[in-house]
């Protein structure tokens, strides 16, 4: 799990990896964010690497809701529908 900061109080930008199935569109939405690593399994490069517009992009663009923030306490904050 990777941190960013982000409003008032820290978020994470969490994959699931079990969920993931590579299709590479958080890639796509936020190159500087996420990569497909060797098991083609997306990972967080750089938490801070994009705009969180296009982070949220991401989230919203992952066609299995691998992908989601949270807050500190660990609560979703978004995630694909």
């Amino acid at each position: 799990m990777s941190e960013r900061p982000e409003g008032r109080g820290r978020r994470r930008i969490v994959v699931d990896r079990e969920r993931c199935i590579g299709s590479g569109n958080c890639s796509f939405y936020a190159p500087n964010t996420f990569e497909l690593d060797d098991d083609l399994k997306s990972v967080v490069v750089d938490p801070g690497g994009d705009d969180p517009a296009d982070v949220r992009a991401a989230v919203e663009g992952c066609p299995v809701n691998a992908i989601s923030i949270q807050d500190d306490a660990g609560d979703r904050q978004e995630e694909g529908d």
